[in-house]
């Protein structure tokens, strides 16, 4: 039968072909947009994704209890309003009337309840599962094997409820999480890992539904008729051009095969930023940081000297002004600008370290060298080679060569290993380097959202770094109801990783990137997500 079908199919397929050849209206093209934001994505399960290109994909394909605008506020999104219990502890959100999966059956709170389970699953191996819901009720239990215990539950298919276990004052922007959008448990369970892969299983619930996958070609995603304001969607078509080369993202913008881009190669952008070459070229803040992750689990990085030595001989000044080319800002703190502190108007930065920043941005080759010196390696002698690893995008084989050289002043040796994006993050994940680049993009305006990474067991935790008191730290700013102690805490956590290097802290991200006036509609916001759900293009 499946064969008789099959052929059948393809028997309507040439019909309509040749009756399309013999004078048939032609099927309509649609509008399209043709976008390069980085090349294959290592994952588009909500779930298991931690990047920022995986994220800007997943925006599109669903959407989450609330969402967050063009001017960075919540707003309703699957659920069209909510309300939150006196104590703040319990949160209900009532979901739109006739919701519906992107193959049209209907979405329930039910799938609510079975999506964030999936992610306090320990089977599942959400990356994001302590960050996104270890302020839930039962979290501790549910990462442990149970997610069951989980505090979310459906009292009927419109209603869905979240018990919290610890406050949570910024809860709205995490019912506005990626990791937290719906995914369809039957699809999921009839196909495993596999369901996120392929058009035909990959079914969403957001402005566009997934048309076609090529590897390392593009990812085309089509008008989802069955999303609730459908009428606000202008594309028929959003294609995603998967490039890791910059110069072939230049040219492909160039030809106007794309109309906007993300990899501009950085030898283009001195001629981009010149005001009567650079119309199309966009540079913003984002809220987050490059840093390097340093593998802790290998021996020659556990003492803090080492590590305070590869920092002290880093010009984070030159890196970011003359690498860089003064797209990014040099660093002094992890916790960049643009996060507020506990009054919401001051920035967190500002009441770091008492006021003043962790360190200088210029290097001290001299203390450097000392404290090599005394943690036993004397001019860099008895020290392994470090294999450096990066991705081959933006600045970072600019920086690998510097960190080659300025790691060579103390008598190291450095080995730059070139991974594939799609290949990069599992490697570092899994521990397989000494120390590799590293940059994280803030998910929602709190330091938690970045602290919480170096936490212990955290699954975006690369680097393992471990400290008790960090972690009790963390704790405290977690289950405190006082604003004021819950900084504080966060606060303390920064000075404990700040003063024993956990990573090392190099730029204070910008975003910068190519976009054709032709594109009306889409926005960029603050925590580096791309959004084109709305766009139109015109000619």
């Amino acid at each position: 039968m499946k064969k008789f079908f099959a052929l059948a199919l393809v028997c309507v397929m040439a019909l309509a072909a040749l009756l399309t050849g013999c004078g048939g209206a032609p099927a309509a093209a649609g509008k399209q947009l043709a976008v390069q934001i980085g090349p294959n994505p290592e994952t588009v399960d909500p779930a298991l994704n931690s990047t920022i290109d995986g994220a800007t994909m997943l925006l599109h394909a669903f959407e989450t209890l609330l969402t967050i605008d063009e001017n960075n506020e919540i707003q309703p999104g699957q659920a069209e309003s909510w309300e939150v219990s006196e104590d703040g502890m319990t949160w209900t959100f009532h979901l739109r009337q006739g919701l519906k999966w992107s193959d049209g059956t209907d979405l329930t709170a039910g799938d609510f309840v079975y999506s964030w389970k999936r992610v306090a699953d320990p089977n599942t191996a959400a990356p994001y599962s302590d960050t996104a819901l270890g302020m839930v009720k039962g979290f501790d239990e549910a990462i442990k094997g149970n997610p069951d215990a989980l505090g979310v539950s459906a009292p009927d298919a419109s209603t869905f409820v979240v018990e919290l276990g610890q406050p949570c004052t910024y809860f709205e922007k995490i019912a506005a999480f990626v990791t937290l959008s719906p995914v369809q448990q039957a699809s999921v369970e009839a196909n495993g890992e596999a369901w996120s892969v392929e058009p035909a299983t990959y079914i969403s619930n957001g402005p566009f539904r997934m048309k076609e996958w090529t590897p390392s070609s593009h990812i085309t995603f089509e008008k989802n008729p069955y999303y609730w304001n459908a009428a606000a969607v202008k594309l028929d078509n959003l294609k995603f051009v998967l490039m890791e080369d910059s110069t072939a993202a230049y040219t492909a913008y160039q030809t106007g095969e794309v109309l906007f881009i993300k990899d501009v190669p950085t030898e283009e952008i001195p001629s981009l930023t010149k005001a009567e070459n650079g119309g199309d070229f966009y540079v913003k803040p984002i809220m987050g940081t490059y840093y390097l992750n340093i593998n802790l689990e290998h021996e020659q990085f556990q003492d803090a000297r080492v590590r305070k030595a590869l920092s002290l001989a880093i010009d984070r000044d030159h890196v970011a002004e003359v690498l860089m080319q003064g797209t990014y800002t040099a660093a002094a703190n992890l916790i960049g600008p643009g996060i507020t502190d506990a009054d919401g108007s001051t920035l967190f930065m500002d009441k770091a370290n008492g006021g003043q920043p962790y360190m200088s941005t210029s290097a001290d080759l001299e203390q450097a060298k000392a404290l090599l010196a005394e943690a036993g390696y004397p001019g860099g002698a008895g020290f392994p080679a470090i294999q450096y690893v990066i991705n081959d995008s933006g600045y970072h084989k600019v920086v690998a060569e510097y960190l080659q050289q300025a790691w060579g002043e103390l008598g190291l040796t450095v080995n730059v290993e070139v991974v594939e994006w799609s290949s990069f993050t599992p490697q570092r994940r899994a521990g397989d380097y000494d120390i590799a680049r590293n940059g994280w993009s803030f998910d929602y305006n709190d330091p938690s959202s970045m602290l919480e990474l170096f936490a212990t067991g955290n699954g975006n935790n690369d680097g393992k770094y471990s400290n008790p008191e960090y972690d009790a730290a963390l704790e405290t700013a977690r289950t405190t109801h006082d604003v004021e102690e819950r900084f504080a805490a966060l606060h303390t956590a920064e000075d404990i990783i700040m003063n024993e290097m956990g990573m090392l802290p190099i730029a204070y991200y910008n975003d910068f990137w190519l976009q054709s006036s032709k594109i009306t509609g889409s926005w960029h916001s603050p925590y580096g997500y791309y959004y084109f759900m709305f766009a139109d293009v015109t000619e």
